[in-house]
């Protein structure tokens, strides 16, 4: 029998569907492992986790899966999370096929950080997202006007060029801002060059695919991140510089310097968080997260400093608080009714990677001040 012919049937008899749905129960066993927290909030949001990764994962590999017809989808959002999503982000994705040649056009906007990069691999296959080219305003070149246009192919060409590799499949783009609510984002969309075809009606063999990849995507990108967090565990409320390496092979921006940790604080507790000084930088912020690596909802509740919104301190660095209630504090960090979970800081462009500093102290204590 032919893979069309059992594609067809499997998705006739319903065989499909069960195989995606069994696939989908498995990936429930990363918000049950061990060292997870058993609280009612971090079970119901990790659960809640896996059906906002099922959506971005549908989006990739079956909505805008086809590298022939490609179209912008936002892998990460206010209400879909991966991997210490950046609140003052907005990403978008597209898939391609390395051995075709593609364009992107759009209009630059005012926002503070834009990058493009292509990568290969994914979640759902090698649990990597390796970079095969990379383009950033600092060498874009942009019109009067604001308009740009990126070529992307595995040969060089002139102005604009982002490059392919045989194996790459996907081009994610990040758009930083300072102020969201002043910075207009770039618009953009991609189109596959030379095509001159049309898309064509799903098929059975299309849709099986899409559903195998979705459902792998949830449980291999639920994976990666559940052990990430574990592995925060033994520095818990410190804050040390990421291994960058293992970073930039699950699809980090080349740009940035990570640091990632876990945190855990009674009610009666704050951690504060010291930038001793500022480099020169591009960019930076420091986010909240829970334990699945997901943002605390930045829509409600201030998770997140960066160069823009945080006070600087009288000596020119800048001290962060964390803490479950309102301590007094203009960098105040809100818990959002969590316990414990994940944190990063970010340095992007930084000519120094300033270490931060960290203490654990009682919420009273806070009125003798707050040097570090």
């Amino acid at each position: 029998m032919s893979k069309p012919q059992h594609a067809a049937e499997a998705v006739a008899s319903g065989q499909a569907w069960e195989a995606f749905c069994d696939a989908l129960k498995r990936s429930g066993q990363q918000i049950l492992r061990p060292e997870t927290p058993e609280d009612k909030l971090h079970r119901a949001e990790g659960y809640r986790y896996l059906t906002r990764l099922l959506r971005i994962g549908l989006e990739m590999h079956l909505e805008f899966a086809d590298p022939d017809f490609p179209g912008f989808f936002a892998p990460s959002h206010e209400t879909a999370k991966i991997g210490a999503d950046n609140p003052d982000n907005l990403y978008l994705m597209g898939r391609l096929n390395g051995r075709h040649a593609y364009r992107i056009r759009g209009e630059r906007g005012s926002v503070s950080y834009l990058s493009f990069g292509t990568q290969k691999g994914g979640y759902e296959t090698n649990g990597r997202m390796e970079q095969t080219g990379f383009i950033d305003l600092s060498t874009l070149q942009v019109q009067d006007d604001g308009q740009f246009e990126i070529l992307l192919s595995a040969t060089p060409q002139p102005g604009n060029w982002l490059r392919l590799e045989p194996d790459s499949n996907a081009v994610i783009v990040r758009q930083t801002f300072l102020d969201r609510a002043r910075e207009r984002p770039a618009q953009m969309r991609i189109e596959r060059l030379g095509s001159g075809e049309t898309p064509q009606p799903l098929s059975a063999a299309r849709l099986q695919q899409g559903l195998e990849n979705a459902a792998r995507f949830v449980e291999g990108t639920a994976t990666l991140f559940a052990n990430w967090a574990q592995s925060y565990l033994p520095h818990s409320n410190t804050l040390p510089a990421a291994d960058q390496a293992l970073c930039q092979r699950v699809g980090g921006d080349p740009n940035i310097h990570y640091y990632h940790s876990h945190w855990a604080l009674a009610d009666d507790e704050a951690l504060i968080i010291h930038l001793p000084r500022i480099p020169e930088c591009r960019f930076w912020n420091l986010q909240i997260n829970n334990y699945w690596m997901e943002s605390l909802d930045y829509r409600f509740h201030r998770i997140c400093h960066n160069q823009h919104s945080a006070e600087r301190d009288a000596d020119g660095g800048v001290t962060l608080v964390l803490a479950h209630r309102d301590p007094g504090h203009a960098n105040w960090l809100e818990t959002a009714g969590h316990g414990s979970g994940t944190m990063c800081l970010r340095w992007v462009g930084a000519k120094e990677h300033v270490q931060p500093l960290t203490r654990v102290v009682k919420i009273t204590t806070l009125a003798a001040g707050f040097a570090a």
